[in-house]
């Protein structure tokens, strides 16, 4: 089962059990593959929906600082809640020990020297870790690999 049908499942369960929470998170998820389905003209595959699922993840996480930050907690945990349910739909994620082992062995099948070199590193990075570990945590390591 795609993870697309697997969302759309979840939807159900969530409508039948009357989850408000989970269903609205599901619904924002969908709404927002079903755009980029839309503006694109593609069908998305596994790869494309965890690149959703990180960007809404990512604008949540922005969100908890905002409202933590004008002491809107209410929202903050709403935002959280959220948080949790997009979570549920990403593959296991590398540690950081994983991440910069994969970084230092692009870095060296391309023969990248320094800095001026992560537009390349960034890109390959990218597809073979999509998914699996936060863009954030990856450019940190390649920086890292990069400057030593």
């Amino acid at each position: 089962m795609s993870l697309k049908d697997q969302i759309t499942e979840d939807m159900k369960a969530a409508m039948r059990a009357k989850d408000s929470e989970r269903l609205g998170t599901i619904r924002l998820l969908l709404a927002a593959m079903k755009q980029k389905e839309v503006d694109e003209r593609v069908t998305l595959d596994d790869a494309n929906v965890v690149s959703i699922i990180d960007k809404l993840i990512k604008q949540r996480k922005d969100s908890v600082a905002a409202y933590v930050q004008a002491a809107r907690q209410d929202l903050a945990d709403k935002e959280s809640t959220e948080i949790k349910v997009l979570e549920a739909y990403l593959p296991q994620r590398l540690s950081a020990d994983e991440v910069l082992a994969e970084v230092k062995a692009i870095v060296a099948e391309l023969g990248a020297k320094g800095p001026g070199d992560m537009g390349k590193v960034m890109g390959v990075v990218k597809t073979r870790l999509a998914g699996k570990a936060e863009m954030g945590q990856v450019s940190a390591a390649v920086k890292a690999a990069l400057a030593g």
